[in-house]
């Protein structure tokens, strides 16, 4: 079965980019961070932060970038995720400039799950369909 698609529009603004008007490489991060709360919900994460004391932490990143966005794009953060195992979701984004042939940046994200004294958990449910 192949993974549900989620996007994001992310609006690049001048703040984003460094001196040439192309975003920083840091603030992809940040883009692909708001779609996965986006797509488990701010709400549910909250919850599970007071009702659980669980949140997600980044355990492994692998980046490539491939064409910078610009102040004034609007990319597309398209997100998929899997379950590789009880304790780690893989994240596979990528951020799409308009009209574009090839994703400007892929990335390849494991978060765990951990506790509040940064103890390994197993991923709880987030609503989340992996099948």
């Amino acid at each position: 079965m192949t993974p549900l698609r989620h996007h994001l529009q992310v609006q690049v603004y001048y703040e984003d980019t460094d001196h040439s008007g192309v975003v920083y490489h840091a603030n992809y991060l940040k883009y692909f961070e708001r779609a996965r709360e986006g797509v488990i919900g701010p709400e549910a994460l909250v919850a599970l932060w007071k009702e659980k004391g669980l949140g997600f932490a980044v355990y492994k990143a692998n980046i490539d970038y491939l064409d910078g966005a610009e102040f004034g794009d609007t990319l597309d953060i398209v997100s998929t995720v899997r379950k590789d195992s009880d304790y780690r979701l893989i994240w596979q984004q990528e951020a799409w400039r308009p009209g574009a042939a090839k994703a400007a940046v892929r990335a390849e994200i494991h978060l765990v799950c951990v506790d509040r004294g940064k103890n390994l958990k197993p991923i709880p449910d987030v609503g989340i369909d992996f099948s």
